[in-house]
């Protein structure tokens, strides 16, 4: 890929297409197929129920409805949706006769399984039915013998003699009963078990206690019918007297949703209803039996094509939506549409085109001119699967202006260097690196896997290749795997001969310069902390000025190609001045004091370690005292003119950005005032003609607007919006490079991190001998190996990732890019199809 392609969006065109009725959905068809048109809606009066194509939708919407109806039904019954594969879903557009032959056999389809899908569920019903009624009959011999034993006490202990009567023996409220007077009823059916304790509590606190009742539970798993869950249910018989107590437990049964059966008090004629059932209920088995086959078997026919019809439905029903977008001419019998193309691929939609109507076999050639317009274009950048990740990352922030600089090709370095930073270690960059290595080589195998987490990290793939790799880079710089060292070149300072990288030692500098990185000697030595920290906190200024100043740098670039050449020197001049007058010169500073070699020996011939001038009460005292300088922390001669000259500058600076800006605009207005005042007249009308005219007179109705912008021209809106903008930028100057401190900050935690992670998993075995150190080495190495892949990989990696997007967003994309781009959604049919993989 070219690097202009992503350095800047891609030029657009406004085209407008003449194409003949006869052909306008195979032309439509095609350009779907191709995704390089996003067609503007030439209609945007007409309501969407009055467009032209709005009954072949409403037809195409129920032949949807259909398809997701099998799709259900498939799902239902387990099985299987051939898929298509990726050649398929690229298919002509359907003729008329071929749609209505599908929408008949869709309607066929869905008749039948609908047909059987009733009587099945008829079925079911009648066998559930039928086993809960087995299941009453066959507990109820129990419950009827206790209740005659139960009736046989009552009669005994108490004298009953109207129906009113409690039915426990203790209840002795009435002493005067007639026994001989006493009928009892029942009540038997089938409730769902989680409802049974509410059951018997309703029951017993309306009835006072007046009934008895016995239960027992279906070993069998009952199916509901209504929602194919099972369902756990009790045979209860509740016995009381009086016909008013029986109608409650009957009202009560089924409002909780009891199923009621009635049953013969008889044994004998119960034993022959249970016969009789169970009989029943074998035949009703075959019957479902040879249903449900016959409902797979047309459902296996389904599932060989549902996704092909889908695909058609979903297709046909996209272009009819497009086609309503366009005019149509009734005098040239065709239909005119406008869309925006990507200048380049103008040939490719030619050709589409010139195949479409090749293919149909008219004569009538579909027509494609190029319109010339000021209206704003739709932004498109050009990507492939290595670039769309970082894209990803630009676009997730704000849609670019139509050819803005895009921040994309340089954050395909930048933000995986700023990532690295912070997780510089060559172990665990090389984990991160295989782990993405394995993901790029297997692509097209893992690419159907749809699972939501996993499709996150698979997009990023290389990116995450490029992380690894520039992680394994400054691993190699800070000297780092597993929070261990390298000795690969010759050291700088000399060694003891028992030296290890777990002691503190004392070492003197030889003269030598370690070839690449950090030295070895200073792994474990006292200082080490210290001297890193040092390190990579300047490492990290001078990351973050270099960073800030080259993104204002490409300001210059978006004022050329928008013609605002002034503002170079009103804008990003004083701007670029003010950063490298302080933060420049800061890098400048230890830059220079990282070249001084502050050793020196004395008269013995020892080394002299000579303390440098601290940056940081440099930097302060440059504001607080300008112009002098403490000998004693001076770091170059002539520093305090020097410094008085940049204080100078970056004073002058902030006045410049401050006014100079509105008071060109201001000039700029009203030169453009004094040189239409004279036509200011006929204004309103030039604006009705531009709005009665076509699409052709968009630049008339652009400049008009310009016009009128330019005569509305507010000096103190935009002097106010100059003073936010000047008082944000010499702020956001400190902030925004205090921010890159992050990457200091979080290299030295992962650093910390994985010492203690190794320190208390694996390190602490190694002194020891005998079976017990085996046991705690492979104890120790699963600990530290599990721990390094949750907590450094992906907790860490997490952290340092989400802190590189911060310092790409806002302190890089923030100087130069707007972000309030519209972005290109041309008519594509892979988006279309996308929800079908759900």
């Amino acid at each position: 890929m070219a690097p202009s392609t992503l350095f800047r969006s891609e030029e657009m065109s406004l085209i407008q297409l003449y194409i003949p009725a006869e052909v306008a959905q195979p032309c439509v068809a095609e350009l779907g197929e191709l995704g390089k048109v996003q067609f503007r809606d030439l209609n945007p009066e007409v309501n969407a129920f009055q467009r032209s194509f709005v009954s072949e939708i409403r037809r195409l919407d129920e032949m949807e409805r259909q398809c997701r109806f099998f799709q259900t039904q498939l799902a239902k019954s387990d099985i299987q949706v051939r898929p298509l594969t990726p050649a398929a879903y690229r298919s002509r557009a359907r003729s008329a006769q071929e749609v209505d032959d599908l929408e008949e056999n869709l309607k066929e389809y869905e008749g039948r399984i609908s047909q059987m899908n009733s009587s099945y569920e008829s079925l079911q019903r009648r066998y559930l039915q039928l086993t809960e009624l087995r299941h009453v009959l066959r507990e109820s011999a129990g419950f009827f013998e206790q209740a005659e034993s139960r009736q046989d006490t009552i009669r005994n202990s108490l004298d009953i003699q109207d129906d009113s009567a409690p039915l426990l023996e203790n209840d002795v409220e009435q002493n005067n009963y007639d026994s001989e007077n006493l009928h009892l009823g029942y009540v038997t059916g089938v409730i769902s078990r989680a409802r049974m304790q509410t059951f018997e509590r309703v029951l017993w606190r309306s009835l006072r206690g007046n009934l008895y009742m016995k239960s027992a539970e279906i070993d069998e798993p009952i199916v509901d019918p209504d929602t194919d869950s099972v369902v756990d249910k009790n045979v209860f018989c509740i016995f009381a007297h009086g016909t008013e107590i029986i109608a409650k437990i009957k009202k009560i049964s089924e409002s909780l949703g009891g199923t009621l059966y009635t049953i013969d008090d008889s044994a004998d004629k119960r034993r022959d209803s249970l016969l009789e059932v169970t009989s029943r209920i074998e035949d009703l088995n075959n019957v479902l039996s040879t249903t449900n086959q016959t409902r797979r078997s047309e459902l296996l026919k389904v599932s060989e094509n549902v996704t092909a019809w889908t695909t058609i439905v979903r297709k046909e029903k996209a272009i009819y939506h497009t086609m309503n977008l366009f005019n149509y001419d009734v005098n040239r019998k065709c239909l005119i549409a406008e869309g925006w193309c990507p200048t380049n691929d103008i040939p490719l939609v030619q050709q589409s085109l010139k195949e479409a109507t090749d293919a149909s076999g008219t004569s009538l050639p579909s027509i494609l001119t190029e319109l010339h317009t000021k209206k704003t274009r739709p932004t498109y950048h050009r990507t492939n699967k290595f670039t769309e990740g970082f894209q990803g990352i630009i676009d997730a922030y704000g849609i670019a202006r139509y050819r803005e600089v895009n921040p994309g090709l340089f954050t395909i370095v930048s933000f995986p260097f700023l990532f690295a930073m912070m997780f510089g270690d060559i172990g665990h960059g090389a984990l991160l690196f295989l782990t993405a290595l394995y993901l790029c080589l297997n692509e097209k195998k893992l690419a159907s896997n749809n699972g939501e987490i996993f499709k996150m990290f698979f997009g990023g793939r290389y990116m995450m290749l490029m992380m690894g790799i520039f992680s394994i880079f400054t691993g190699a710089v800070y000297n780092d795997i597993f929070s261990l060292s390298l000795n690969v070149f010759k050291s700088g300072f000399d060694l003891p001969s028992n030296y290890t990288s777990f002691e503190s030692v004392e070492a003197l500098p030889n003269g030598n310069v370690y070839a690449f990185g950090f030295d070895p000697a200073w792994h474990g030595a006292e200082n080490f902390l210290l001297f890193s920290n040092s390190y990579k906190m300047k490492q990290a200024i001078v990351i973050g000025v270099i960073h800030m100043s080259f993104a204002v740098c490409l300001n210059v670039f978006n004022h050329i190609y928008y013609k605002r050449k002034a503002f170079v020197w009103l804008e990003f001049l004083p701007q670029i001045l003010f950063m490298e007058s302080i933060f420049g010169y800061l890098i400048f500073c230890i830059m220079y004091k990282w070249s001084v070699n502050w050793w020196e020996l004395d008269s013995n011939g020892h080394h002299i370690h000579n303390a440098p001038p601290n940056l940081l009460n440099m930097l302060i005292y440059m504001f607080l005292t300008p112009g002098s300088v403490n000998p004693e922390e001076q770091l170059y001669p002539g520093q305090g003119p020097v410094q008085l000259f940049l204080i100078l500058l970056a004073v002058v600076c902030v006045p410049w950005m401050w006014f100079g800006k509105p008071f060109y605009l201001k000039k700029e207005a009203s030169k453009h005032h004094y040189e239409t005042v004279a036509g200011d007249d006929n204004a309103d009308e030039e604006e009705q003609a531009v709005a009665g005219t076509s699409n052709e007179d968009d630049e008339e109705e652009e400049e008009v607007k310009k016009k009128r912008h330019l005569l509305d021209f507010e000096f103190s809106e935009v002097m106010i919006h100059q003073t936010i903008h000047t008082i944000e930028f010499c702020l956001n100057c400190i902030s925004n490079t205090a921010s890159y401190l992050r990457l200091w900050a979080l290299s030295l935690a992962h650093a910390q991190l994985s010492s203690v992670l190794w320190d208390m998993t694996l390190k602490i075995w190694f002194n020891m001998t005998g079976p017990i150190a085996v046991i705690g080495l492979v104890i120790g190495f699963a600990m530290w190996f599990t721990l390094t892949i949750g907590i450094l990989l992906c907790m860490e990696g997490l952290s340092a990732f989400l802190h590189a997007l911060r310092l790409m967003w806002v302190e890089f994309d923030g100087k130069f890019y707007n972000g309030d781009g519209i972005n290109f959604e041309p008519f594509t049919f892979a988006t279309i199809l996308e929800p079908s993989s759900e």
